[in-house]
């Protein structure tokens, strides 16, 4: 395992003899290459990680772990297409939804030279697949008459449209509104439905298997509602499901029998978590267009082409991997604060909650084996500045060192001028508070300071950039659990849950309530008679 590598026993004696007692302020006075060294620009995002602890030999001893790790193999694996989520038998392959039909910049890559014939066709079926999905975007958008486009999903179905479509809102057709629907609490929908009607409202089911309880039990009652409020089943009426639903699934047969035929698949190897860029991102293709969802694609795969042939040392995604480890497992911090300073991005840490918590949450090695040391840290946050104004007194006051991640845009978008400048100001100024602290004005007010944060500036916010930081994000995620030795492509702890519920359920049909333990049958008793 990682942790008895020698690169991982440097580090521990490292930390433990240099950076322990580190200070920001004073690396910063004796270091004159410090800014430089630990800075970088990649495609559509210039990244500064100088306010961190670590220097320029921590991340030398890191770059060593890297190499002692199964990193650059199952990298070149994946780019292979390779079936590198073992536990699934399945090659992982998001990056190629947004690759060019000849590979773009990455066609001279030593494993694209490799590929078999049989790659080069599943490129170009992804591309006619694409290609499907963009019409049936630019159709709906000529439609005037439908005002409403309902995503109904959970999870990677649900969390990737709805950031992005929030994120470009600037682009988004302006006579269409965009819903979106994952929680099994029926408030969620109620409010929705409450503001659309079915003659004007698209409804999209996106679930892969097309039996996701959370996402089928949400489209029935959409039905459901349709029907009573006048549509209808049949085909040939002007209201009927067959016209105002689309299933994004690979199970066209569950999608038939509900009634839909508008459908478009995607394979078995994008996973969840990684789907916006397929099928699943229909709602995005509506509310953006055509040529603005192929920008979301190529700023990704400038950042593909940056992850799959950069060196390890000007690597920008496993640079911020290797932080992450070390934050982790050397220095102790147990999350980490995602500080987006731009309102389209407010739900990018919920977003970033699933895709580094869900694939990095892990116990166990590739292998199986127990793992011997944490792997993904609690990421959370909120926008700036309304953060500065609720949970970051603790950032600077609290006792625990958390570090921030601060995103933002140098230009922020149409007609945001003055208001755009103080958003930029303030985050700068909240990483060298966190930085610089205050002392000399009594207890109360004292702020320790020495506190890490990174910083990631996006020059324009556009769908170019919004494509890069995603993808930053993707590779990232996977280059930490690949240092880790874990599968970042699986998520078997979701399905717990998932398989209990389903028991309950079956319980409650039968009444046969032997073996349940005394709390869990307390509560069902709770729910009501319909239990018993």
């Amino acid at each position: 395992m990682i942790d008895h590598t020698p690169a991982w026993a440097a580090l521990a004696e490292h930390h433990a003899q240099e950076i322990a007692e580190f200070d920001l302020l004073q690396a910063f006075n004796a270091e004159s290459q410090r800014l430089d060294q630990l800075s970088q620009q990649a495609p559509y995002v210039y990244a500064d990680l100088s306010k961190n602890r670590w220097t320029a030999h921590t991340e030398t001893l890191l770059q060593a772990l890297a190499e002692q790790s199964q990193w650059a193999g199952l990298r070149h694996d994946m780019l292979e297409g390779k079936a590198i989520n073992t536990t699934e038998g399945r090659a992982v392959m998001h990056w190629l939804l947004r690759m060019p039909p000849d590979a773009g910049q990455l066609r001279q890559h030593s494993a694209v030279r490799q590929w078999s014939p049989a790659m080069w066709q599943t490129l170009e079926r992804t591309h006619e697949t694409l290609s499907t999905m963009l019409a049936l975007a630019e159709r709906v958008r000529a439609q005037r008459h439908i005002t409403d486009v309902v995503n109904i999903g959970i999870g990677g179905s649900h969390l990737g449209p709805e950031v992005v479509v929030q994120g470009l809102e600037d682009w988004v057709d302006a006579g269409k509104r965009f819903h979106f629907v994952s929680n099994v609490d029926g408030h969620e929908l109620g409010h929705v439905l409450r503001q659309v009607r079915p003659e004007s409202t698209l409804f999209l089911i996106a679930s892969k298997s097309f039996t996701t309880a959370e996402t089928m039990l949400n489209a029935h009652s959409a039905r459901q509602w349709f029907l009573r409020q006048g549509g209808c089943l049949e085909p040939t009426h002007p209201v009927s499901v067959a016209e105002h639903f689309v299933a994004l699934t690979s199970n066209t047969a569950a999608a038939k029998a509900f009634g839909i035929s508008q459908c478009l698949s995607f394979a078995d190897w994008v996973g969840g978590r990684f789907s916006l860029w397929s099928a699943i991102g229909l709602p995005i293709a509506i509310a953006i267009g055509q040529a603005h969802f192929r920008d979301l694609l190529a700023g990704a795969h400038a950042m593909d082409a940056h992850f799959f042939s950069s060196p390890p040392a000007q690597n920008l995604p496993l640079r911020l991997a290797l932080l992450d480890i070390w934050y982790r497992n050397f220095c102790g911090f147990g999350s980490r604060c995602i500080a987006p300073y731009s309102h389209g991005l407010r739900r990018l840490a919920a977003y970033l909650q699933q895709l580094e918590m869900e694939s990095n949450g892990k116990s166990v090695t590739r292998q199986g084996q127990a793992l011997t040391m944490p792997t993904a840290p609690i990421v959370w946050g909120e926008p700036g500045t309304n953060g500065q104004h609720a949970f970051f007194q603790l950032l600077h006051q609290g006792q625990e060192v958390i570090p921030v991640e601060f995103i933002v845009a140098r230009d922020g978008g149409k007609h945001l001028g003055a208001h755009q400048h103080s958003l930029v100001i303030n985050a700068i100024a909240q990483a060298q508070a966190l930085m610089l602290g205050r002392s000399g004005e009594g207890a109360f007010k004292d702020c320790p300071g020495n506190r890490p944060s990174s910083f990631l500036l996006l020059e324009q916010f556009n769908p170019l950039s919004v494509g890069a930081l995603i993808a930053l994000y993707e590779h990232r995620v996977f280059s930490a659990g690949a240092v880790w030795g874990i599968n970042s492509f699986d998520q078997w702890g979701v399905e717990l849950g998932k398989c209990l519920a389903e028991q309950l359920r079956q319980r409650e049909d039968s009444g046969d309530w032997a073996g349940v333990d005394a709390s869990t049958l307390d509560l069902m008793h709770r729910l009501g008679p319909a239990a018993f």
